[in-house]
């Protein structure tokens, strides 16, 4: 087997701590003697040991001077929520760190290879650099632009219509086109957002239920994947008997309010809905003060790196106006 080869086992390990770290990355870690992997571990959770430390604290045999430990990416050298991983790498005599990608964190930035290397530890990489930060795509973003991975997804039918004539919603896609919306987009972001009309227009779940079961964070877990449900509702009209606030993942609904008008939401939190207030502007929500939010820990909401922008109208064009999106997904569907 190849460096590629263990480097796709540490991301499909890394997958596994999706909307689990939070604001952080996902990160798995190999230790291969021989050619074959004889430990492996990812970080699991928010506030929880990273992947190769993690790795390293489990294995309890001897690590060779022949064995390689691969990671995703760049071991951290600074004191964060978990101890530095380049300490427990030096302390289990690992001699040979194959990485995926450099960590763009400015605590980090290539200081942690730098710093492995002057004690003598062989670094190769990056490999599959482009697969492990298109992963890590969301957590990149955060690092450099300070605001999430942000992708704008629209459906129109095949003649330009979003909704009926009187506003009613309209089955634009298929059912093949929502599994693959729900298998390729709902369950590969953080979080779904949309405006407040949208869900009294249409009062939708907001989930990824059509997706395929993916593993879960022990070997025998396997689950559906839940992503956080955004409501942007400036003037608090998002409906009592909404499924995102009635429903049983009810607790992983924010819903984005200004000030004035929090209190018509306050009942809303009973049902553990999160009620953010941000300040308005003339284009919409302060935008900085809106990722301040979104990117911090607060009670066992830790922040989100990628958000699936679903509309509506206003919603799409208050993200294109302000230049907040990486990435535009059009589905066009049948109307019928």
């Amino acid at each position: 087997m190849t460096h590629a080869d263990f480097m796709h086992r540490c991301l499909e390990l890394a997958m596994l701590g999706h909307k689990r770290v939070g604001n952080g990355a996902l990160v798995g870690s190999v230790l291969v003697r021989d050619g074959k992997i004889i430990a492996e571990d990812f970080h699991r959770e928010f506030g929880r040991e990273h992947a190769e430390r993690a790795l390293l604290q489990s294995f309890t045999g001897d690590i060779l001077p022949t064995d390689t430990l691969y990671v995703n990416l760049e071991p951290c050298c600074h004191h964060g929520k978990t101890l530095p991983c380049t300490d427990i790498i030096l302390e289990r005599g690992v001699k040979h760190v194959v990485i995926g990608m450099q960590d763009p964190d400015s605590r980090v930035r290539g200081q942690g290879i730098e710093l492995l290397r002057s004690k003598g530890v062989m670094i190769e990489g990056p490999v599959l650099r482009a697969e492990c930060e298109w992963l890590n795509r969301g957590f990149l973003s955060v690092r450099t632009k300070n605001r999430p991975w942000i992708t704008l997804k629209s459906a129109h039918a095949s003649d330009g219509r979003i909704a009926n004539a009187d506003g009613s919603p309209l089955a634009i896609t298929s059912q093949e086109q929502n599994v693959w919306s729900h298998t390729f987009l709902r369950s590969r972001h953080d979080a779904i957002l949309v405006g407040v009309q949208t869900i009294i227009n249409d009062n939708p779940r907001l989930d990824a239920r059509l997706a395929p079961l993916t593993p879960g964070p022990s070997p025998e877990g396997r689950g559906e994947f839940f992503p956080w449900r955004i409501i942007f509702d400036p003037h608090g009209r998002t409906p009592h008997d909404a499924h995102v606030v009635t429903d049983e993942h009810a607790s992983s609904t924010i819903i984005i309010v200004d000030p004035s008008h929090a209190e018509k939401l306050s009942d809303q939190s009973q049902n553990g809905v999160k009620i953010f207030p941000i300040a308005i502007a003339a284009d919409g929500f302060v935008w900085n003060d809106l990722w301040n939010v979104l990117l911090q820990s607060s009670g066992d909401f830790h922040g989100v790196t990628s958000i699936l922008v679903e509309g509506g109208a206003k919603t799409w064009e208050m993200f294109k106006k302000a230049g907040m999106m990486d990435m535009e997904v059009n589905v066009v569907g049948s109307g019928q």
